[in-house]
């Protein structure tokens, strides 16, 4: 059996450990594993599977060992580093923004459009967060029904802004709890007991890049004909992103069907009985691989409508697990 020299670039970052941790259990026969990081940081250890592996600067040479690396540093970085490695005969899967809406650039999430890895040219993105947990979600009610429109409305944890935000929120609490008056430095306002609808910069069209991103990339991933209206809030969870979605489909559609269609899902979980307290929650998403849904029920104001919940691990499903799930299957179809 091959096997493969595979790379993490930005191993020390959150995303980055996350990436480590689920490479070292992953599917693919790694026979070496090498880490990078920015030239300041070179020299620095990074631990995969026991072992501390040194962290070097990716150049041409180095890189051009690795068959595959997990990147997550940042779209400046991206831009960079991303065709240097295509271009030293590694294929790259970016975490970053850099290039999720190039047309030559394949978008994928693996339980739902692993197909378009077969046009790849070195590089692969992986989509946001929140358009990740959202899609897995809606890929069978799509193929079973056809939507036609959805509207989405976020509740995204802090982590998603990084290690800063996390720490901001900490203090800002412990501010609060004992009578000081929080300071607010990585968001606009204070985000402890709070809910701020605005993630990222607004754009012309008064939704934020956020927001743009899902539509743009749930376009890309499943469909251009589908209509999507989103809202994007950060809310006061240190892990793991909420969704409240509604679609409207061209078929008629059925909540018990869906739930059953959903349970025989890749990837997805449903916890849907209200009535005993059970449904997807952003406390027991933490540290999981799998996209929670429930709250499956009737939209009774339109047409063919219906809500759901969703809530996935941000770091995990929304990026490292994706990214190395896209590495994983790559190897599978011999693409690397």
């Amino acid at each position: 059996m091959r096997e493969y020299c595979v790379g993490v670039i930005g191993a020390l970052g959150a995303v980055g450990g996350q990436m480590r941790e689920i490479l070292a259990d992953s599917s693919i026969n790694i026979g070496k594993v090498k880490m990078f990081e920015r030239p300041e940081l070179e020299g620095e250890t990074a631990e995969f599977d026991g072992d501390e592996i040194t962290c070097e600067v990716a150049t041409p040479e180095t890189l051009s060992e690795c068959d595959v690396a997990a990147m997550s540093a940042g779209s400046a970085a991206s831009e960079k580093l991303a065709p240097m490695a295509a271009d030293a005969g590694c294929v790259v899967v970016d975490n970053s923004s850099q290039w999720r809406l190039d047309p030559e650039v394949p978008l994928v999430v693996p339980e739902v459009n692993p197909e378009d890895l077969e046009w790849h040219e070195g590089i692969v993105a992986n989509p946001n967060c929140s358009t990740i947990q959202m899609v897995v979600a809606l890929k069978p009610i799509h193929d079973h029904y056809d939507i036609s429109r959805i509207v989405v409305s976020t509740y995204q944890a802090v982590s998603g802004s990084g290690v800063d935000a996390i720490e901001e929120l900490k203090k800002q609490t412990e501010d609060i709890v004992n009578g000081k008056k929080p300071k607010a430095e990585v968001y606009p306002h204070q985000i402890a007991f709070n809910a701020l609808p605005h993630i990222d910069v607004f754009r012309d069209n008064g939704y934020t890049k956020e927001e743009m991103k899902m539509v743009h990339e749930t376009h890309k991933i499943v469909s251009e004909d589908i209509e999507v209206s989103p809202t994007a809030v950060r809310i006061p969870v240190y892990r793991s992103h909420a969704e409240s979605v509604n679609v409207q489909t061209k078929s008629p559609i059925d909540p018990e069907e869906v739930r059953e269609l959903l349970s025989n899902s890749p990837g997805v979980v449903v916890q849907d009985d209200p009535e005993n307290d059970v449904y997807p929650l952003c406390t027991e998403a933490e540290g999981k691989n799998e996209v929670f849904v429930g709250r499956i029920r009737r939209d009774p104001t339109v047409e063919n409508g219906l809500n759901f919940w969703v809530v996935s691990d941000n770091l995990r499903k929304g990026a490292a697990l994706n990214t190395v799930q896209i590495a994983e299957t790559m190897v599978e179809r011999d693409l690397v």
